[in-house]
């Protein structure tokens, strides 16, 4: 195995590090960014009893985990993402890109014709550091989940998303404002200071 690089290395220690890291394995949650779904559903309550959840990107379940907890014993949560999770109780996943028409077809399929009450996407892309390459990437993913989103969301409906504040981030803010009665910019206090990502609380489906 070849040597681990400074970067990784200096990586490893601040994620071992992490005192949310250490939270969420004490506390039996699959990732840290459990606690920025946590915190934004605290600040603006979004989960109801017998809602519909859809998680995009949804491994390792962090997200899933939350929602299905928030619902209780009704509604569901439809989980989504290219790589594998382990099995949730309650919660429905299925593995695929649905950038791809059959992965997307089996999705709504899922989801079903009455829809979903909340679209959750924690989806980021692999990031080089190279921020002209990134944020395009980043801002791909906020489309492909605002598109998913609109397609299926009920009247009154919500997303929470996240967002790279950069170029095209803006304009996607008016955008989400066009299609929601209210959008919130969040920085969750789980968020690392020197990332660039914020996330979008947008509630109120427009008809």
């Amino acid at each position: 195995m070849p040597p681990r690089s400074k970067s990784s290395r200096q990586w490893l220690r601040e994620h071992f590090d992490d005192p949310y890291v250490q939270r969420a394995q004490a506390e039996g949650y699959r990732s840290r960014a459990v606690y920025k779904l946590l915190e934004l559903d605290e600040r603006n309550p979004v989960f109801r009893p017998g809602q519909t959840v859809v998680d995009l990107g949804a491994a390792p379940g962090g997200w899933s985990q939350v929602a299905r907890a928030r619902l209780g014993g009704s509604g569901r949560v439809i989980a989504t993402d290219i790589l594998a999770i382990d099995p949730l109780p309650g919660v429905e996943f299925l593995q695929g890109d649905f950038r791809e028409q059959s992965v997307l077809d089996d999705l709504l399929r899922l989801i079903g014709e009455t829809g979903a009450d909340l679209v959750l996407s924690d989806m980021a892309p692999n990031m080089s550091g190279v921020t002209a390459v990134d944020q395009p990437r980043a801002m791909i993913l906020a489309e492909l989940a605002l598109d998913l989103a609109m397609k299926v969301l009920r009247p009154g409906g919500g997303l929470i998303l996240k967002l790279f504040q950069g170029q095209g981030s803006d304009a996607f803010l008016a955008e989400l404002r066009a299609g929601f009665e209210r959008v919130g910019v969040r920085k969750p206090k789980a968020s690392r200071p020197r990332s660039r990502e914020v996330y979008v609380v947008a509630s109120g489906r427009k008809l």
